[in-house]
């Protein structure tokens, strides 16, 4: 069973993370930094469809300045392969299905859904059969979920989605669906998260130490795992979208990826690293 989350704080009460660089860079001149980095509407901005999803060169530049002198990670509900293929940086580590896969140069692979892959493609199936008429609808098959975006569904045909979900997971004790950002994902019913994920990689590069604070950057409810997982040692940065006003775990807010690259660009600027144009 996963732990109830405390999301005791409201995103808008947050301060802005850009607005207390100056704390920040003193609290973080003696440490070592280890950054944790969601993909879409953290490093992109929310698009209609998955493909549209591309990083800018700056930010690109920007993501190779911190990966050559910090680790860094991308932890994405996408396939690890996908967002791999998206970044094209092997200096980093890739956390793909909301961290049930796992592969970088430096940390040993972690594969927490190769038992489960049969029962997710007959789910995706059945989801593209139980969906074929309705109108915007997008049945992602992945290595180890079935994401179901609706974000182009007429609001009216919405309930068919969740309906057809729900009957496919009836008496399904294997699986469960998990609800994100106009999406809904289908994955393995394991007591694994985001944040499992970010405590497995800091243990993997020995970097759950008193000297190390680890941050992590996203804007999805899926991330609030990560954002719990490093509360009271790290700083957990939510960028804000139109759910601005919901419960978070994370102690500062960003607006957008335009802010997220001037957030980068000031990490690597104080780890002296060249940050790109």
């Amino acid at each position: 069973m996963r732990r109830t989350l405390k999301l005791n704080k409201s995103i808008r009460d947050l301060p802005f993370v850009l607005s207390r660089r100056q704390a920040l860079a003193r609290r973080l001149a003696a440490k070592r930094i280890a950054v944790f980095l969601d993909y879409d509407g953290t490093l992109t901005p929310i698009v209609d469809k998955p493909e549209m999803a591309v990083l800018t060169p700056s930010m690109l530049a920007l993501v190779k300045a911190l990966a050559d002198r910090l680790p860094v990670a991308i932890v994405s509900g996408r396939d690890r392969q996908d967002v791999h293929r998206l970044v094209g940086l092997d200096s980093l580590i890739y956390a793909g299905s909301h961290g049930l896969d796992i592969a970088g140069p430096n940390a040993a692979a972690y594969d927490g859904c190769g038992e489960y892959r049969e029962m997710l493609v007959e789910a995706g199936d059945r989801l593209r059969r139980e969906l074929t008429n309705v109108g915007g609808v997008l049945v992602e098959c992945k290595r180890c979920s079935v994401a179901v975006h609706y974000r182009l569904v007429p609001e009216p045909e919405r309930p068919r989605v969740m309906a057809a979900v729900d009957a496919v997971l009836a008496g399904q004790t294997e699986l469960r669906a998990t609800a994100g950002n106009m999406v809904i994902e289908i994955q393995p019913k394991v007591n694994w998260s985001k944040g499992k994920a970010v405590s497995w990689i800091l243990q993997a590069l020995n970097l759950e130490t008193a000297d190390v604070v680890p941050i992590f950057i996203g804007d999805d409810i899926t991330d609030e795992d990560a954002f719990a997982a490093i509360d009271g040692w790290g700083i957990g940065v939510v960028v804000t979208g139109p759910t601005a006003n919901r419960a978070t775990a994370a102690g500062y807010r960003i607006d957008g990826p335009e802010e997220v690259a001037v957030f980068l660009r000031f990490l690597a600027e104080m780890n002296g690293s060249e940050s790109g144009n």
